[in-house]
């Protein structure tokens, strides 16, 4: 079955191309998929009227430059966690349809029985744990159109790219092998607190790039178009950078008296709680992208070369407080639907992609499979059970009408971490949030006034929010997605004593407006 339906699609896709007819050679696709990189993680603001939404500290020239050069996108959203939003890059399926909605496991078909949960409120779902047989990928997508397709860094999806068309790959990678520290000690031996002098590939930086360019002169050589996906460890936790750029953040005014303020010391702090180290892995990162950029500038195919710099996920870098008079932006951060937890940086250079411009709309990350086979000549509307778009003809200029700038983009998260089982959709500018142990208490908010989130106008706006909800719950049960119950076991005592519900409760559903954050204020 699975091999039946692939080939139809490649022999569909393939014919199209081929009777297409193209004015200059295919062109390449590099992406830059970063890990656990906030919406403002970066020196380029993704909305230049909030001077919040970047991080001014850090220094990251060649993201810079991609923006100058290229187009940023102020309303690119991820998934909640690494491994969901992977997934629906690969497929360009939104999580509630693929049932991979967190990287976690169990026996169960439906349900998640961890002794973990067992008094909590709710009993969550378990979530799919490899990539569904009939789904296709981006490299099996673009095989038929010509392309050779390598998959570098962390996959954490499970199963084996090799089997998904990837010809280059580091085989079902998780975090692990990006935490180089971690993963020379000996069994017992404790995760050093410090960096080590003779740290020389933070985060594998150096040799993932080494062979994503090896990969790439390899297919220029030979005249194949390629699609190169270059996921980073970097910026996920287990901070690691070169000694020299952390040396480098150290003598910085802000970093400096970040130290003082805190009664830290360079020598003694440790990593995980290190601002140098976390700016110097962003630089040293920003450098390895521009390593890409510069061979295919040596090898003369940069001008058709699209690159593509985006994170997995959300997140929230306490760094942006180095500079005192800047609070977050967002509401939340990673595991939550919360923007916090789901808006992340996207910048876009390549042919036909007009220098220095912005785009508003809404984009999602199960858009780039569709984009994909767009830019490669092929019809992306054959792809079947999708619910990306392909965005080629915005980013050439085409002007989006109200069908695409009020699509419906699912979340759903049926899951406890920090967080708690709940999904969102997003529409134009409003957005509907459910939390399943919470149904009596609608939420609904306006981001274009309040990127926070701070104030719920379910209650001002009742029509609205029962259309919204209605269309996402119709949706879930459409393709469905697994649903929480209603714990006949629940002990409010024991979900209280839980480390992780202060966060639970802080950052839960809330009627009219939310207190704000002490980071917020």
């Amino acid at each position: 079955m699975r091999m039946s339906k692939k080939l139809t699609l490649w022999i569909v896709v393939g014919t199209l191309a081929s009777c297409s007819l193209v004015a200059q050679a295919k062109p390449n696709i590099v992406m830059f998929y970063i890990d656990d990189w906030a919406w403002n993680g970066s020196p380029v603001a993704m909305d230049d009227s909030m001077e919040n939404s970047r991080m001014p500290v850090v220094q990251m020239p060649n993201v810079e430059r991609l923006a100058k050069e290229g187009m940023k996108f102020r309303n690119a959203y991820g998934s909640p966690q690494c491994s969901p939003a992977r997934v629906c890059v690969q497929t360009g399926q939104s999580n509630p349809r693929s049932g991979f909605t967190v990287y976690l496991g169990s026996k169960e078909p439906y349900y998640d029985t961890q002794k973990e949960y067992e008094k909590f409120p709710l009993v969550p779902n378990v979530s799919d744990m490899e990539l569904d047989e009939d789904a296709v990928t981006i490299a099996e997508a673009l095989k038929p159109l010509g392309y050779v397709s390598a998959h570098i860094g962390k996959w954490h999806m499970r199963g084996d790219p090799g089997k998904e068309g990837y010809v280059l790959h580091d085989g079902p990678t998780t975090n692990d092998p990006g935490n180089t520290l971690k993963a020379h000690l000996k069994p017992g031996e404790p995760t050093p607190k410090r960096l080590p002098r003779d740290m020389s590939d933070p985060k594998l930086m150096f040799s993932i790039t080494e062979k994503a360019i090896g990969f790439i002169e390899e297919q220029a050589k030979k005249g194949n178009p390629f699609y190169v996906q270059i996921s980073h460890y970097a910026m996920h936790a287990g901070r690691e950078c070169l000694d020299k750029t952390r040396e480098k953040y150290l003598k910085h005014p802000l970093v400096r008296a970040w130290y003082k303020e805190n009664n830290k010391h360079p020598d003694t702090i440790n990593r995980k709680d290190d601002p140098a180290i976390w700016l110097g892995m962003g630089e040293d990162l920003d450098g390895r992208i521009g390593a890409v950029i510069d061979k295919t500038r040596e090898l003369g195919i940069e001008d058709n070369t699209y690159f593509v710099v985006v994170a997995d996920n959300g997140y929230r870098h306490e760094e942006l407080q180095l500079k005192p008079d800047l609070k977050q932006p967002l509401h939340g951060r990673k595991w939550w639907l919360w923007d916090g937890g789901i808006r992340v940086p996207m910048i876009v250079k390549g042919p036909r992609i007009k220098v220095g411009s912005v785009f508003n709309g809404n984009v999602v990350n199960c858009d780039f499979l569709p984009t994909f086979v767009d830019w490669a000549g092929g019809d992306w509307k054959e792809l079947q059970n999708i619910d990306g778009v392909s965005l080629a003809g915005y980013m050439a200029g085409e002007k989006p009408d109200e069908a695409f700038l009020n699509r419906n983009l699912y979340f759903h998260y049926p899951h406890y971490r920090s967080s708690v089982p709940h999904s969102v959709m997003i529409c134009g500018s409003s957005k509907v949030v459910h939390f399943y142990h919470r149904p009596d208490i609608p939420m609904l908010f306006d981001l274009s006034g309040d990127i926070g989130e701070v104030t719920n106008i379910a209650k001002q706006y009742p029509e609205k929010h029962k259309k919204l909800y209605g269309e996402m719950m119709s949706y879930l049960k459409e393709v469905g997605a697994r649903f929480p119950k209603a714990n006949p076991d629940y002990d409010p005592e024991v979900y209280k004593a839980d480390r992780k519900t202060k966060e639970r409760l802080q950052w839960g559903p809330f009627e009219g407006r939310r207190t704000l954050d002490e980071d917020e204020i």
